[in-house]
């Protein structure tokens, strides 16, 4: 959640004056007040809302929620001119292999938008950029650019010149070490052996993503006109999303915006950024009434549709580029409840006699819970949500004995349905490498697989699981299996170990864990090639169950 602080005279000469009334439909919207003193005006902004991380995007979607004044205003971008051009080089590829671009002229600047462009960058960094992790956003006086420019890799110490707010020329890594912004986000390029710049045809280097940008050229002043942006990262369709809400509120504030020519040369392809065509999605006027309980036609639809800033069709609606948050048609359901108005729904008890009982999987799961917490072991909870990379290569998983669970038309990279948390486990420990030993975690959560048998009506199958993972210079099979031991002694279960093998662990130090005669589960000692594949530096213990079998016995 970001806390947004706007000049509050500023904001009523867009929305008129905030009223008690229209203090209680901000916070109906979805933007629960902060304060209001009589200078600030502060509203908490939840993170599917990114577009609402600046005055325009507020007072945009404010306007048309207080039926105010309906914008639909169409943001089209103007052609690229002679050279408006950015080369992604192949060496950047596995580093930050992605980056879109824009250039926005007639922007006239004062001290309060200058604030605005670097809050909203910030915001975006902090929130839907996950702290830079996931993207980084430079914005440079195009004035001092010459054109065109490449995206590109090279050593840390061939890198060299004046980072923002320093007076001395530094390489690469002193960046890291020496720069404020180099030692706060500097974990993101410790284990790269290039790192990622842009570069005009100047050979002047514009930024070190996504670190700092450079004194000389990516410093942008009240008396800058022109600007270029990029936006750069590791999803192409989440950094089209960011430009796009950066660039409609520089359209807003009456900046004209020209599309760049982008050339992957990695990819051998060319494409123009941004693209700010609205989004078509197609929906069921019975299922969203279903969905909601209510009984409304075409025109109330539309009326609602338009506060919320979509536009209505017979069978679709036009989601804005700005909106990031509309993936199905569930969303489109929650845009009718707000704009509808939650406090208008009428309360019904369902027509039903049932006894209450708690579900025996999560008694189990809780019990387990508590016992591992009292061994000293930190839950963790993953996405269920995941990709190739994580769930299998990285686990030294080549070939997949099942058809992958794929998300068609995924909206980030994560486009499958886990069937592990051994994997999910690892990832969780190469992202903490850094953190003070031993790290010992474990998960209850669900796995997925196809339904072979057919007896489930979506053709997935879910499974609870258990995984216990523990990182340390003595973790070993040993240790792994005294906590395993304790587990199944409180539980009142009985267990034993039958030697295995599995590309996952070292040969001879792996185990099927059976009860009942069944194979329930893997405990083992990781492969040090997976250690090496998620850069681990210490040895690694885990082991993984079906906790459906201790519920059935």
């Amino acid at each position: 959640m970001t806390i947004l602080t706007l000049n509050r005279k500023e904001l009523e000469n867009h929305i008129g004056k905030i009223t008690k009334e229209v203090e209680e439909k901000i916070t109906m919207f979805g933007t629960p007040i902060e304060k209001i003193t009589d200078t600030e005006f502060s509203v908490e902004v939840f993170p599917n809302r990114p577009d609402l991380l600046s005055m325009h995007g507020f007072k945009r979607a404010i306007l048309n929620f207080l039926d105010k004044k309906k914008n639909f205003k169409e943001y089209k971008p103007k052609k690229p001119q002679k050279n408006y051009k950015v080369t992604i080089e192949r060496s950047v590829k596995k580093v930050r292999p992605y980056t879109v671009c824009t250039i926005v002229k007639n922007l006239k600047l004062n001290n309060e938008k200058i604030i605005e462009i670097i809050d909203i960058q910030e915001k975006l960094h902090g929130s839907y950029g996950r702290n830079r992790k996931k993207l980084a956003i430079g914005i440079y006086p195009l004035e001092k650019i010459k054109l065109p420019i490449r995206y590109l890799a090279k050593k840390p110490e061939d890198i060299k010149f004046i980072p923002l707010g320093i007076n001395r020329t530094l390489t690469g890594r002193q960046i890291l070490s020496q720069h404020p912004a180099g030692r706060e986000y500097g974990n993101l390029l410790k284990d790269v052996d290039l790192f990622p710049i842009f570069e005009d045809a100047n050979k002047e280097i514009l930024s070190l993503p996504p670190i700092i940008n450079s004194e000389k050229t990516g410093k942008i002043t009240e008396n800058t006109k022109e600007i270029f942006i990029e936006c750069s990262g590791f999803d192409q369709e989440y950094l089209k999303k960011t430009l796009n809400m950066i660039v409609c509120s520089l359209m807003d504030m009456g900046g004209e915006v020209y599309e760049v020519e982008i050339i992957d040369e990695g990819k051998k392809e060319k494409y123009l950024t941004p693209d700010l065509k609205p989004e078509k999605m197609r929906f069921s006027i019975e299922n969203l009434n279903k969905i909601l309980g209510l009984n409304l036609d075409k025109k109330e639809l539309k009326e609602y549709f338009e506060r919320m800033g979509i536009i209505f069709k017979d069978n679709h609606v036009l989601i804005p580029p700005y909106r990031t948050d509309i993936l199905h048609e569930i969303d489109l359901a929650e845009e009718i409840a707000i704009s509808y108005g939650y406090d208008n729904f009428t309360s019904q008890i369902p027509d039903i006699s049932t006894i209450a009982e708690e579900d025996k999987t999560s008694i189990m799961k809780r019990k387990i819970s508590e016992i591992l917490i009292g061994l000293e072991i930190l839950e963790i909870s993953t996405y269920h949500l995941s990709t190739k990379e994580v769930q299998f290569r990285k686990i030294g998983i080549k070939e997949f004995k099942d058809k992958l669970i794929e998300v068609v038309d995924s909206k980030t990279e994560n486009n499958i349905l886990r069937n592990s948390l051994f994997a999910n486990s690892i990832k969780v420990l190469s992202e903490n490498s850094d953190a003070a030993y031993p790290h010992r975690i474990f998960e209850l959560g669900k796995v997925f697989y196809n339904d072979n048998n057919e007896n489930s009506e979506t053709g997935i199958e879910e499974k609870e699981k258990l995984v216990i993972t523990i990182c340390d210079e003595k973790a070993n099979f040993t240790e792994l299996k005294q906590i395993l031991d304790y587990l199944f002694k409180m539980l009142r279960k009985e267990y034993r170990i039958e030697e295995t093998e599995d590309p996952s662990f070292i040969d001879g130090r792996a185990g099927s864990i059976i009860m009942n005669n069944k194979k329930i589960g893997i405990i083992g000692e990781v492969n040090p090639n997976i250690l090496k594949n998620n850069k681990i530096k210490m040895p690694v213990a885990s082991l993984e169950i079906d906790i459906e079998n201790l519920i059935e016995n």
